[in-house]
């Protein structure tokens, strides 16, 4: 055999090997049902100061954190356990560009998978508010 159809066939093979590792079914059979929060608590830091604060806010408020706008739209977290993971719809300006930063779903277990970048703030979701709490 010519090594450039081994070669070929080697490529191929590895390929093949990869996307069927990468296919991992994440499926279990059941769909995990959700309740709505009132709003969430979020926890901001400013990296130049080191200051944290956990903030309270209501769904559809928007509080201001140094040069931020951060608006929240929902949040939503396991019924089964309401103190269980928060997932929080956010969205976030830069009011002195008028430009937005960020704008989607921040996972409280998992903050680093859909984070804001900036250099100076952090902003992340704690939990969410229930009626009882």
């Amino acid at each position: 055999m010519e090594p450039r159809v081994i070669r070929a066939l080697t490529v191929l093979l590895l390929l093949t090997a990869s996307a069927a590792q990468a296919q991992v079914r994440l499926d279990t059979g059941t769909a995990t049902r959700t309740g709505q929060g009132l709003g969430a608590v979020l926890r901001t830091l400013d990296k130049v100061s080191g200051e944290v604060v956990d903030v309270e806010m209501a769904i559809g408020q928007t509080m201001a954190y140094g040069v931020l706008q951060v608006t929240l739209h929902e949040c939503r977290y396991p019924s089964n356990n309401r103190g269980g993971d928060a997932f929080a719809l956010i969205q976030v300006v830069d009011a002195r560009e008028v430009k937005e930063l960020f704008a989607g779903w921040m996972i409280a277990s998992s903050p680093a998978l859909n984070a804001l970048e900036h250099r100076r703030y952090d902003v992340w979701v704690l939990s969410c508010l229930t009626a009882s709490d």
